[in-house]
């Protein structure tokens, strides 16, 4: 998929890292504990996990913008000692200056690096013209939707040409619809080999989204973060989402995602059988919807009896819902 020949040596070799938050005068918070990954060239890498599981974290820490606590991380062979060279990172917000037009935001990084301004300039035009912005160059970030500014972080950080790129949950703040034409624009691009990046590192809460685009994935624990499992995905590209295939891998880590420790008690709620342990049972999102519609209208205004919400939606969803609870 790269241009880049393969290397024995890992692209990006995270050891035993342990990264604690200080809360002043309360315990350190612990929100990484020895985390072991290797990233070699010619893959997609998603690190997949619930919020608070230290992904972004671990992530920030590879891209130099965050010392860990304890471990090391090495670019290339070489111990990350603040911001690398040959690293980009794409942000889960936009971080765009406002005032500066598209082309200026995307010739930030290579005026930092001091190139000259004629280079920029054609760099800045080329990475804006490959991630489909063309004739948007002197737009300002206003005038832009959200999947348009996001592609414009994107040739940002492309324009410098890195060995690695990083991205910290680039398509959650989209609408679906937006996301999805931007994620398989990237994967386009990477399949045919017109980006100028070696590999990349996903972070993400999603299982689809990991399936669809990475070649491993590494699952997080949390509480705190460790890896907990390591999946590959050799499907090939582009990815059927309704294949028996992909839904296995989705319904494997999905179970990877939600499993307990083997240790770990369910806790009981108000009730035996309830609380954090409980298996609700499956509701269609049709009747779900119907019945918070129903719920939030007059006469009930969003605070209803159960008896009530049965007489009003047919027994049906109120069946599924909180027959279990009234037992």
């Amino acid at each position: 998929m790269l241009n880049a020949a393969p290397s024995d040596r890992p692209l990006v070799d995270v050891r035993h890292v342990r990264h604690f938050y200080h809360k002043g005068g309360a315990a350190d918070l612990l929100v990484l504990d020895d985390v072991n990954l290797e990233l070699r060239d010619n893959e997609i890498v998603g690190m997949l996990g619930r919020s608070g599981s230290g992904k972004s974290t671990l992530l920030r820490s590879i891209a130099g913008l965050l010392k860990p606590s304890g471990g090391e991380v090495l670019f290339q062979g070489e111990p990350i000692d603040g911001p690398a060279e040959g690293l980009s990172m794409v942000f889960q917000s936009f971080a765009l200056f406002p005032w500066l037009t598209v082309q200026q935001n995307v010739e930030l990084g290579l005026e930092a690096k001091r190139v000259p301004p004629e280079e920029r300039r054609q760099r800045a035009l080329a990475a804006i013209d490959l991630i489909g912005l063309d004739g948007f160059e002197n737009a300002y970030p206003k005038e832009l939707s959200g999947g348009m500014r996001q592609r414009v972080g994107l040739a940002r950080a492309l324009v410098v040409r890195p060995a690695l790129l990083l991205m910290d949950e680039p398509f959650s703040a989209l609408d679906v619809l937006t996301a999805e034409t931007l994620r398989t624009d990237l994967l386009d691009l990477w399949c045919e080999g017109r980006m100028p990046i070696r590999s990349i590192l996903i972070v993400t809460h999603n299982i689809e989204e990991a399936v669809l685009m990475c070649d491993r994935v590494l699952v997080f624990s949390a509480n705190p973060g460790r890896v907990a499992a390591e999946i590959r995905i050799d499907l090939p590209q582009p990815r059927n989402r309704q294949s028996p295939a992909f839904r296995a891998l989705v319904e494997e880590l999905y179970g990877r995602m939600t499993a307990r420790a083997a240790n770990a008690p369910a806790r009981e709620g108000l009730f035996p059988g309830m609380g954090i342990g409980m298996v609700l049972p499956e509701v269609s999102t049709n009747s779900m919807a119907g019945l918070l519609e129903t719920l939030q209208e007059a006469p009930h205004n969003g605070s209803a009896a159960l008896n009530a919400l049965s007489d009003d939606v047919g027994l049906e969803a109120a069946d599924e819902v909180g027959e279990r609870l009234v037992e």
